[in-house]
């Protein structure tokens, strides 16, 4: 069989070798992969530290079984204290969940102080567990509408870490989308490099069948095509080289992830390539499936704007 081969009229294979710039769009993609997983793992912690643990509200209701009003009498509707503050937390707006904790929790929560007393009818005060809805905060006033329906309830909430917390995962956020802007930018000013280097190498040949009717969208295609194509292979590897990394940086991560305490990562199979794959995060294969197309369409979409703007100058 015969072989044959593309000509695309201008060399460009002479123009634009393709050693260099794959090489150097695979490094652009690999870092972009990186600045991605980063982003999501900081994307992920931060719902973790705002709707897990540190969004749970702790309420402290001593003498639940006492009277409820304020002048120690009990009203028809609400008898108790615990009854009265169940009342105002089921009103406030923005509760996903309110759960009181039965008498066995509670112990459990109290295991090392109350076995140290050794006294069984220790009265326990009522504990309440409130989760808010993501995006409603508690109500600032919510302890004072308590404090007046039941004196001595206690609100505690550990806001300042969680709040802290989703404040660092979210300049966490931020710096990983600068990172993916700077590659981004870096590799534009590689293509824009290479392009302009084989309009030089090709000067005399363009410059000619230009002078002979060649338009520029015709010369401007064929150089953002080998250039699109190039990219996408250096995008590709760069995806390919990304995953192992990737994969062993999730594993390593997986115990901040999980819902026990353990500090191990979980045993994985490495033979196993939907293993892999179940040890990222959702997004991140998408992403990683997504690079390639967009640093072809990056190349391609640099190279028309670079070669037409150098046709402009030509005499």
């Amino acid at each position: 069989m015969a072989r044959r081969r593309y000509h695309d009229g201008l060399a460009l294979r002479q123009a634009l070798p393709g050693q260099f710039l794959p090489f150097l769009v695979a490094a652009m993609a690999f870092l972009a992969a990186l600045a991605l997983a980063g982003g999501i793992a900081a994307h992920g912690l931060s719902q973790r530290w705002t709707h897990g643990a540190g969004a749970v509200t702790t309420v402290q209701v001593p003498g639940p079984d006492d009277p409820a009003s304020a002048d120690g009498t009990a009203t028809a509707a609400l008898p108790t204290r615990i009854a009265a503050v169940q009342a105002v937390i089921d009103a406030t707006p923005g509760i996903a969940a309110a759960h009181r904790l039965n008498e066995g929790e509670l112990r459990d929560l109290l295991a090392p102080w109350i076995e140290q007393t050794g006294d069984p009818v220790l009265p326990l005060p009522a504990v309440i567990e409130v989760r808010t809805r993501p995006g409603y905060p508690l109500p600032p006033d919510l302890a004072a509408r308590l404090q007046a329906r039941a004196p001595g309830v206690m609100v505690e909430h550990d806001s300042i870490w969680s709040d802290r917390l989703a404040a660092l995962a979210a300049s966490l956020q931020a710096c990983a989308l600068l990172a993916v802007l700077i590659v981004m930018t870096v590799a534009v000013g590689v293509v824009m490099a290479a392009t302009r280097a084989g309009l030089q190498t090709r000067r005399q040949a363009i410059a000619l069948i230009h002078s002979l009717g060649a338009t520029d969208s015709y010369i401007s295609e064929r150089f953002a095509t080998r250039v699109g194509l190039l990219a996408l292979g250096g995008g590709l590897g760069g995806s390919v080289l990304a995953l192992p990394m990737l994969v062993a940086m999730s594993w390593l991560a997986a115990p901040f992830n999980a819902a026990g305490e353990t500090s191990i990562p979980p045993a994985m199979d490495w033979h196993d390539p939907r293993a892999w794959i179940g040890l990222l995060p959702h997004a991140l294969p998408w992403m990683l499936l997504a690079l390639p197309p967009v640093a072809a369409l990056t190349g391609w979409a640099t190279t028309q704007l670079t070669v037409r703007a150098w046709l402009r100058r030509l005499p």
